[in-house]
């Protein structure tokens, strides 16, 4: 069975679609297609409020390539879920009526916390182990979303206001960072050091540039050396030298910092990048529902 995900984060719009079966009892989840279009929501949102009437008309025929390409995929079972940019802007419902008119597409608004649980069902598919203590971190454009993992559980998260396009746009709001910092105060209850697990494009791209082995954590050391490196140049250089998108060139330093800052407030001293995010988690949770559905249709028709 195919599913797709729709995540409209505050720097990209994404759709993700894979194939999930049940072989010998486990998950099977296969990646069918991957598309991703630098909308950059925030732009407009961090400076004026608003979804401009511009990139509202963008985002309408995203939506209508993405229904079009769920319809040649046979996808029956999506969720479009809209993060950070679409919570803060003030027109965020013409925009919605808009999307659902033109592209028949309804637009889940998810707050922080939602989108946290989202990103924490990929801990289950994650070669990890339980027994231990990971900060689970995703930096997006516009949100930074913590989450302590014990014992393989969810023991508590929180997302805050700190992003790559918002600090790009100078729209990080004071007393953010003093926030995280005292949620990592009592992250942990004890002296285990905490191992962090990194999601978000700009750490798989950062993962790529270190040329760290798959499934291998990446100390802190070595993000800051590849940090420095990607300071020593221009933008320019970036993009002609380090094959990064545009869109990435100039925020991937921005997540870096963030990634780090929070690492060196945790103790932690490597990351793992299982190289999943928001769209696999929705995926997972629709599988969740659908099997529900069929379970009852079954019995009902019994």
């Amino acid at each position: 069975m195919k599913f797709a995900a729709i995540d409209i984060g505050t720097n990209a719009v994404r759709l993700l679609i894979k194939e999930i079966q049940v072989i010998d009892g486990k998950y099977d989840v296969r990646k069918v297609s991957f598309t991703r279009v630098p909308l950059r929501l925030g732009e407009d949102v961090f400076e004026t409020g608003d979804i401009s009437e511009g990139k509202a008309k963008n985002l309408v025929k995203v939506m209508r390539a993405f229904w079009y390409l769920m319809d040649v995929y046979g996808i029956e079972w999506f969720r479009a879920c809209a993060t950070s940019a679409m919570r803060e802007a003030t027109n965020v419902e013409k925009v919605r009526e808009l999307v659902k008119r033109e592209a028949n597409i309804d637009i889940d608004i998810i707050d922080g916390d939602e989108e946290a649980d989202l990103i924490f069902r990929n801990f289950s598919v994650a070669s990890l182990k339980t027994n231990s203590d990971y900060l689970y971190m995703d930096v997006g454009g516009g949100s930074l979303e913590l989450t302590l993992i014990r014992d393989g559980k969810r023991l508590r998260g929180k997302s805050f206001k700190i992003g790559t396009l918002r600090s790009l746009k100078g729209m990080t709001f004071d007393g953010e960072w003093e926030a995280v910092e005292e949620f990592i105060k009592h992250v942990s209850e004890n002296d285990e050091k905490l191992v962090a697990i990194g999601t978000g494009g700009n750490i798989n791209r950062l993962q790529r540039l270190i040329r760290n082995p798959k499934n291998t954590p990446i100390s802190v050391s070595k993000l800051v050396a590849v940090n420095a490196k990607l300071k020593s140049l221009t933008y320019e250089e970036r993009v002609r030298e380090l094959a990064l998108k545009p869109d990435r060139a100039d925020v991937i330093i921005l997540a870096a910092d963030i990634y780090i800052k929070v690492m060196k407030l945790a103790g932690a001293e490597e990351i793992i990048v299982p190289k999943v995010g928001l769209s696999d988690g929705i995926i997972l949770k629709i599988n969740e529902e659908y099997r529900a559905f069929k379970a009852e249709k079954s019995a009902k028709n019994k």
